[in-house]
């Protein structure tokens, strides 16, 4: 009490606490101005893959159109995703491979943003991808569709796989929703907190994940560009008190443009590097303690 700057002191000491804190529960807070930031959000935008659910797909159905032979499907479409990083694709090698198929090299790899990926496969053009890709480049893909939107209805992201220009059919990937995050979402609104979820999958996919935990609003079919633009659109509306979470390299433009980025701590570097809050062990639980730990640190202040 005789101290003459005893505030000055007790404000550094407390973040220092509350850091040190959140730092034993797996909760990694970078800057004093993201504990201050937390206590006010009104708004969490969750991204799907790897946020709320656990980012492991597996591979759970091909389908071949007339003509062609479900081995043949699979092989083509896992030896041009062998040139991908992405989850979904090494979820396809691995599904191939489990089945005892060979993956071929592949020349001439391109990633197509937001379409799919494509690629020379044993002198044969192969796409894998999305309806767009597929429709861009002029191939029709019929009754193909019927299945893909029922593979979507049941939550799975399918992709269609194109060979010299035919739609030659289908892969189905599946991810697991994670076993926290209907609670931690659940917990979000007990605090009064608006919980959205973006994604790049399409909207029939996204709704069937969101049912599952609860989240109040959809960003569906956003590409990875989009979402900056969402976040700030969000901010607009809610007046700056916006905090993101995600995991992946597609997230870090707009972790560092929410209010409080929140990076999955097995998520990618960079963005983990973009984010002012990591969750060491990427529970989406970990969000809640995290605006806990701001809310009582403030209130020790």
């Amino acid at each position: 009490i005789a101290c003459p700057c005893a505030l000055g002191l007790a404000t550094p000491t407390a973040l220092m606490v509350g850091s040190g804190l959140g730092a034993e529960h797996g909760v990694l807070i970078r800057s004093g101005e993201a504990i201050q930031t937390l206590k006010d959000i009104k708004v969490v935008v969750l991204d799907k893959t790897g946020t709320i659910t656990e980012g492991r797909p597996a591979l759970t159905e091909v389908i071949a159109a007339e003509g062609f032979d479900e081995a043949a499907v699979l092989r083509a479409a896992a030896a041009v995703e062998a040139g991908s990083e992405h989850p979904l694709g090494q979820a396809i090698v691995a599904g191939a491979r489990e089945r005892g198929l060979d993956v071929p090299a592949v020349q001439a790899f391109r990633a197509v943003t937001a379409r799919g990926v494509e690629g020379e496969v044993e002198a044969q053009r192969v796409r894998v991808g999305s309806r767009r890709m597929l429709d861009e480049a002029g191939i029709a893909y019929g009754r193909l569709d019927e299945t893909l939107r029922r593979f979507e209805s049941e939550g799975k992201t399918a992709m269609l796989v194109a060979i010299n220009d035919h739609a030659a059919g289908l892969v189905a990937v599946a991810d697991t929703v994670k076993a926290d995050s209907k609670a931690a979402i659940t917990t979000l609104h007990a605090l009064g907190i608006h919980v959205v979820m973006v994604t790049g999958d399409n909207e029939r996919t996204a709704r069937y994940v969101a049912a599952q935990v609860g989240v109040d609003e959809v960003m569906a079919g956003v590409l990875p560009e989009g979402k900056v633009d969402a976040v700030k659109a969000l901010q607009d509306r809610h007046g700056q008190r916006v905090a993101m979470v995600g995991d992946g390299i597609n997230d870090a433009p707009a972790l560092k443009q929410a209010n409080v980025g929140i990076a999955i701590g097995v998520g990618a570097d960079v963005a983990i590097e973009a984010a002012d809050v990591t969750l060491v062990r990427g529970e989406l639980s970990k969000v809640v303690e995290a605006i806990r730990l701001s809310k009582a640190t403030f209130m020790k202040i």
